[in-house]
């Protein structure tokens, strides 16, 4: 896939960007090679490729999932300005 002028300039306008015309051969030229690297790239053959989460083997070390602290529930509801069934009630913001 290439980008002509008329469609660099069509993207920009949608987009909101001004492009100058002095620099649009060289906006054209730069877009024009990243799409084709990205030709590239979706020509070569990945199925046998196994997906991965990260490119390098790594093990995350957990703490113990243990309760580390009281419940302090009714206390932050006490200085609520306004409660309900344990709900925290805030004023409406969206009509």
């Amino acid at each position: 896939m290439a980008l002509d002028a008329d469609t660099l300039k069509r993207v920009a306008h949608l987009a909101r960007l001004r492009l100058d015309t002095a620099d649009l051969t060289q906006h054209e030229h730069s877009l024009n090679a990243i799409l084709g690297l990205i030709d590239r790239l979706q020509s070569i053959d990945t199925r046998d490729v196994a997906a991965m989460a990260h490119p390098l083997d790594l093990d995350q070390p957990l703490r113990p999932d243990v309760v580390s602290e009281s419940d302090q529930h009714q206390l932050y509801q006490r200085l609520a300005p306004a409660v309900e069934a344990g709900l925290y009630l805030v004023p409406r913001v969206i009509e």
